[in-house]
């Protein structure tokens, strides 16, 4: 008797040991590539006596740029979280026959954000700027030679991120709407509350946890901002501590110490974020409002809903584009439109220019592969945080350390992959492997994450009858998990190749002249003032990336997006 039990104790015991070698194995990994380049950063700050922080925050102008970055964070968050909530909630109240405009909210994530910001920049540069131009005929400002709108102003830099943000804050906020049930409403209405009693007194309240989740990422986002601030902020000598990065970097010598010492405030911003994020959430059953069979989501006949989300689709992509496309038809950049100077040679030229077409596949390549990578170790990351409650050390650190990048803005992560690949061990820059590399990194929370929700939505009944029925946990995952996951998959899919296609910040720091992405070529077309080719660039990149959105709605469905 004793022989017999010991046999299957022994070999539990093996394979216990061989799961936590695999997933220490996985979080060693993770450890190195996450969190060894923010250390070796870092440290790097406290070089000498801490030179790097006397160097960056001795600076005479170092309070106004705290107090810009802070101040284009929280505003920008608050016109995110309005205008989120506020679609979130009309797109729940849309009629049948425009249902198809729920889509419009995520659109903006699909134009790169670096095409967003020139095309605003098109239209509302104080002299050229089409709108502006427009706007001066009017009586009110007809007086005027430039304006009345400078787009290059702290103002509209936040406007404009703001609405950049929007799109987040909507995918966290609509999900929870889709989950709350209509008998909610219904019940609320029938005690006499107007709609915007409702959305008040009901709708807020139940909101909480993906109200705290988007402003939380959206807030990150905000404190991590580079694009609008290096494109639009530089004529206003606007400054952040992403372009003091970038700044830091690009001197001669790079000072990687600054640059870490500039980092260290959105590190440290970061961390609290995502800590306050689950302080704020508690208990997170106070806020389950799915009732099982009877459960029916709202809806809605409501026509206001339809123009408030026509009017952001207005703003958040049409006009931006519009802006983007004209240039790209037009010899030159001038306030001045006229049908007969409309043209495709800006797209000649785009293709003849050198590194173009390279650019192109590299960043597809590159975004192909750093995806192909993520899904198989997110997938691993989230079973491991999911299913394996007993092994907490390494599932803490898992848990930990995937969340980081969430917290820590792309850029840092740029710099710190420059410091570490251009000195041994590992010698990578100027090769794609290390755009790979970061781009891993980036993606790898929200490869963790969309599968983790997936895993707990479906929880172990599948799995526990697969292993009663004699199938191997390789056969389970194969045959069950996976394609239950398969919508899942194919939406992260989406979203991490629309992102890496669009990254810039990161990108900018680690690529070489002669490893460019189409974001970094577009900006040195911007830095040269080659407008035509900025905006043919823009439009390329958009193009880009809807093919690959289109290619996943081709194998996964038209709601791949509505997944996301």
């Amino acid at each position: 008797m004793a022989m017999t039990r010991a046999v299957p104790r022994i070999g539990g015991d093996a394979k216990l040991w061989r799961t936590r070698a695999l997933y220490a194995a996985l979080v060693l990994g993770l450890g190195y590539l996450i969190v060894l380049p923010v250390w070796r950063l870092q440290s790097l700050a406290f070089d000498n006596g801490a030179a790097g922080y006397s160097a960056q925050f001795g600076r005479s102008d170092i309070g106004e740029t705290l107090r810009t970055t802070t101040v284009l964070a929280l505003s920008s968050l608050v016109i995110a979280m309005v205008l989120g909530t506020v679609l979130a909630f009309a797109t729940s109240r849309l009629p049948r026959r425009v249902g198809f405009l729920r889509i419009v909210p995520v659109l903006p994530i699909v134009m790169p954000s670096v095409a967003t910001v020139v095309g605003w920049a098109f239209l509302l540069s104080p002299g050229p700027g089409y709108l502006n131009a427009l706007m001066r005929q009017l009586p009110w400002w007809d007086h005027l030679d430039t304006g009345p709108v400078n787009v290059y102003s702290s103002t509209w830099i936040i406007i404009i991120t703001g609405f950049g943000l929007t799109s987040f804050v909507y995918l966290f906020v609509s999900a929870g709407m889709q989950n709350i049930g209509s008998e909610h409403l219904e019940a609320a209405q029938a005690s006499g509350s107007s709609q915007i009693g409702v959305f008040f007194k009901v709708v807020l309240p139940l909101l909480r946890p993906s109200l705290v989740y988007g402003g939380g990422v959206a807030l990150l986002l905000g404190l991590g901002q580079f694009t609008g601030p290096l494109l639009l902020g530089q004529n206003e000598g606007m400054k952040v501590l992403t372009t003091e990065m970038y700044r830091r970097t690009a001197e001669s010598p790079v000072n990687y110490a600054a640059a870490a010492a500039a980092a260290s405030p959105l590190v440290i911003l970061g961390l609290v974020v995502i800590l306050a994020q689950r302080l704020a959430l508690g208990n997170q059953a106070r806020f389950v409002t799915h009732g099982g069979k009877s459960f029916a989501p709202t809806g809605g006949r409501s026509y206001w809903a339809a123009f408030v989300v026509a009017l952001y689709g207005l703003f958040a992509l049409v006009l931006p584009l519009a802006g983007v496309v004209i240039v790209s038809l037009s010899p030159f950049w001038s306030e001045n439109l006229s049908w007969d100077f409309l043209t495709l040679d800006n797209y000649q030229k785009l293709f003849d220019t050198p590194g173009v077409v390279e650019s192109v596949t590299t960043s597809v390549v590159t975004s192909l592969a750093a995806v192909a990578v993520c899904v198989p170790v997110g997938l691993a990351t989230a079973t491991l945080v999911v299913r394996h409650r007993h092994l907490k050390l390494v599932r803490l650190l898992a848990d930990v350390i995937s969340a980081l990048p969430l917290g820590i803005p792309a850029v840092i992560f740029g710099v710190g992959f420059l410091l570490t690949y251009t000195q041994p061990p590992f010698i990578l820059y100027g090769t794609k492997w290390v755009i790979i590399l970061v781009y891993i990194v980036l993606m790898i929370p929200f490869a963790t994450r969309m599968q983790m929700t997936a895993l707990i939505s479906m929880g172990n009944t599948y799995d526990e009858a697969s292993a009663v029925s004699g199938a191997s946990p390789l056969t389970t995952s194969l045959r069950v998990t996976l394609p239950m996951l398969k919508p899942t998959v194919l939406s992260a899919v989406a979203l991490m190749f629309i992102l890496l296609t669009h990254e810039f910040a990161a990108s900018l720091m680690v690529r070489s002249a002669t490893t460019q992405v189409m974001g970094t070529l577009l900006y040195d077309q911007w830095s040269n003032g080659s407008y035509p080719l900025v905006a043919a660039m823009a439009i390329l990149m958009s193009a880009v990336t809807a093919a690959g959105v289109a290619v996943a709605m081709i194998i996964g469905g038209r709601n791949v997006l509505d997944n996301l």
